[in-house]
């Protein structure tokens, strides 16, 4: 049982839910782990681009462990601790690209976690949803906040107050996942994309996201005139000037990030 972390030579990291004999639920120990590869992610200047799925071919995630969280003694001063365990899909701003490779159940806290990555491909037997309303509570973690942002507001509620889950194709079609893949090119389709990824301008990629996410909360005006200032601030990098010169030497580029 574990977060597994492996970092290839091209700066694609994959993070693995290995914990198959749960359906890779998270339990607190999980949790933490989660953390820490995120933190890892956002703050190791080797990583590009990262992937995350989960160990076997039945589950990409289950969300919480239900029987170690639910009714658990929380200390009312824990609400306030809103640093502690960041994760992706809770307040932790990774501007690196993350690629969910989604293997199976992608159920309650998955789902949520998916939300929060930014190409997702999935295998035809994936099943996602949130049913936390079924057990008294509700998908937290980003679930209320994302669907409906995500997906067409009737389908995001359905899926909400219902609590039922929707199958691949159902996904696919309404945009959560970008490809239905077979499982045995599940992997090899994350790859693909990670690395044509990690070939761009590090700058520039985490720039595209941090742009595009902050959009939501901004007025158009607001949005351009940051666009701007960043785009200002790129044209003095040393990967625009090697852009530029590999262009005109009809070579790929060698971009350092810098």
């Amino acid at each position: 049982m574990s977060i597994d972390f492996d970092l290839d030579a091209d700066g694609v990291a994959l993070i693995t839910i290995n914990r198959p004999e749960k359906r890779n639920a998270l339990d607190a120990e999980h949790y933490q782990g989660l953390s820490d590869a995120w933190i890892r992610v956002r703050d190791d200047p080797a990583v590009r681009v990262a992937i995350i799925t989960g160990a076997g071919d039945k589950s990409f995630c289950a969300g919480a462990d239900i029987k170690s969280w639910i009714g658990r003694e929380v200390h009312p001063g824990e609400l306030w601790l809103t640093q502690k365990g960041q994760i992706l899909n809770r307040g932790l701003e990774v501007w690196k690209p993350v690629i969910a490779a989604v293997n199976g159940f992608c159920i309650g806290g998955g789902t949520t976690l998916l939300l929060a990555t930014d190409i997702r491909v999935a295998v035809p037997t994936a099943t996602f949803g949130v049913a936390e309303v079924k057990r008294g509570i509700i998908p937290a973690n980003g679930g209320t906040q994302r669907l409906a942002g995500q997906m067409p507001h009737c389908v995001a509620m359905e899926m909400l107050l219902t609590g039922d889950a929707i199958d691949a194709a159902t996904a696919e079609r309404w945009g959560l996942v970008n490809r239905i893949v077979p499982p045995d090119e599940l992997m090899s389709a994350a790859y693909g994309y990670a690395r044509r990824i990690a070939a761009n301008a590090p700058l520039a990629v985490q720039a595209a996201k941090e742009l595009a996410i902050r959009s939501r909360d901004l007025d158009l005006a607001a949005g351009l005139r940051l666009e701007q200032m960043v785009s200002r601030i790129l044209q003095g990098t040393a990967d625009v000037q090697e852009g530029r010169a590999a262009f005109a030497e009809k070579r790929p580029p060698r971009f350092q990030g810098r």
